[in-house]
């Protein structure tokens, strides 16, 4: 299956058997007028549809040769920002600053096409941490309700990373379809498309999973990277009876480059779980880390 639209147009004009000429004709008969320069660099990836006329192009593509709707439109990110959207959310963070694989994190948004940021400011973020009985990772889901900064705004990448350069599957994804994933060393980034673009104030939820099917990491703290403020954030981690921990600490870190520091002392509940919750985060690596005896 193709990931990228450059690829998938190229296979499905081949499959089709059309020439460009061709497929310029037929547009043409749908008062759609794309030149066939634009054609041939659409299909080797030297540039993609990004305006209105365009995009009306890929619509009608993806009639002229028979593939599924949107299974085109869908491999395109949104419209690269301009104006001030080219420039940083005030507040925000690089990669560079919240994490020590940014390059790897870098090459991988990359290979995904993924748009500049700040188009999509995170409303709440909630996430759950099951720990398993050999002290090691099993699953992080995570439930994340976006507002759109701009329109047209249609996908989210979620990065995961294992220090222990351990690869976990992506268990479940709702409300929202996988695209594509791309991985490198212990980092995983999965292209997250929503249901429909979004205008300029929608909020929309989307929820996954990564997970281990045999034995997961060695597990003694979890961290998230916020590069912009979010306005509520909940962390929980789940123990099994038979495993749990003696001390828990909420950490916190401005950047990378500041050790990480213990700020509060967390009680373990009767349920075998510990939380965090916070209003208004700032941007920084936040955090649950626990000891055993």
């Amino acid at each position: 299956m193709a990931d990228s639209f450059d690829h998938a147009l190229r296979g499905a004009i081949r499959a089709r058997g059309l020439s460009l000429e061709r497929l310029h004709v037929k547009l043409a008969e749908r008062g759609i007028h794309v030149s066939m320069a634009s054609l041939s660099n659409w299909q080797r990836g030297r540039c993609r549809p990004e305006r209105s006329q365009s995009l009306r192009a890929v619509r009608a593509l993806e009639e002229i040769l028979d593939v599924a709707p949107y299974s085109l439109a869908a491999l395109l990110g949104p419209r690269r920002p301009r104006g001030r959207w080219v420039r940083a959310v005030h507040g925000g963070l690089t990669y560079r600053d919240v994490c020590e694989v940014h390059s790897k994190v870098d090459r991988l948004l990359g290979q995904i096409q993924n748009p500049l940021d700040g188009q999509l400011r995170w409303v709440n973020c909630m996430e759950t941490v099951r720990v398993g009985a050999k002290r090691d990772e099993r699953s992080v889901r995570t439930q994340v309700v976006f507002q759109a900064r701009a329109d047209g705004v249609d996908r989210h990448v979620a990065v995961y990373y294992c220090e222990d350069d351990m690869l976990p599957d992506i268990r479940r994804t709702s409300y929202c379809r996988l695209g594509r994933v791309r991985t490198e060393g212990g980092v995983t980034a999965a292209e997250l498309l929503f249901e429909h673009p979004l205008q300029r104030g929608d909020t929309y939820m989307v929820e996954y999973e990564f997970g281990y099917s045999d034995d997961g990491p060695e597990a003694t703290f979890y961290q998230r990277w916020f590069r912009f403020p979010v306005h509520t954030y909940l962390l929980r981690v789940q123990f099994e009876p038979d495993a749990l921990p003696t001390h828990f600490h909420r950490t916190w870190q401005p950047n990378v480059s500041t050790p990480s520091a213990d700020v509060q002392e967390l009680r373990l509940s009767g349920w075998h779980s510990v939380h965090m919750a916070d209003l208004e985060v700032r941007p920084g690596v936040h955090g649950i880390r626990w000891e055993w005896d």
